[in-house]
C-alpha cells in the first residue's frame, strides 16, 4: 500500500476527516487529500506529524512495514531497549513464555 493509502485507512479508522487531520498537524484538508490520492508526498517532518496524529510508526505510515505498533507498544519498547542485556533477556524470556502459553492454549481450545 502507498504512503497515500496508509494516512486515508489510518485517517478514517482514527475518525480525521482530511479537514481535520490537516488542522491538526498545521496544513489543509485539500492538500491532506492530494497526499491521499499519492498527487503530492509528505515531508518526512509533515511524514512525521501524521504518524504522531494517527498514532503509529512512521514505518507503518510509509509502508516499510505491515506490523502497525501504536505508542504504548513503542514505548514499551524503547523501555526494554534501554535495559541492561541481563534484564532485557529476562524480559524475553518472559515474553517467550507467555506466548508458549498463549499459543498453547490456543491449540487445545481449537480442538
Amino acid at each position: 500500500m502507498t504512503i497515500g493509502g496508509h494516512i486515508m485507512l489510518l485517517r478514517k479508522q482514527k475518525g480525521f476527516s482530511q479537514a481535520a487531520l490537516g488542522k491538526e498537524i498545521g496544513t489543509s484538508g485539500d492538500i491532506i487529500g492530494r497526499y491521499e490520492r499519492n498527487i503530492m508526498t509528505p515531508s518526512i517532518d509533515v511524514i512525521m506529524k501524521i504518524s504522531d496524529t494517527l498514532g503509529v510508526s512512521i514505518d507503518y505510515l510509509v509502508g516499510k512495514t505491515n506490523l502497525e505498533l501504536d505508542k504504548g507498544t513503542l514505548k514499551r519498547l524503547e523501555d526494554i531497549s534501554s535495559l541492561s542485556d541481563e534484564n532485557k533477556s529476562f524480559i524475553f524470556r518472559m515474553i517467550d513464555m507467555a506466548l508458549r502459553d498463549l499459543k498453547t492454549g490456543q491449540a487445545y481450545a481449537n480442538r
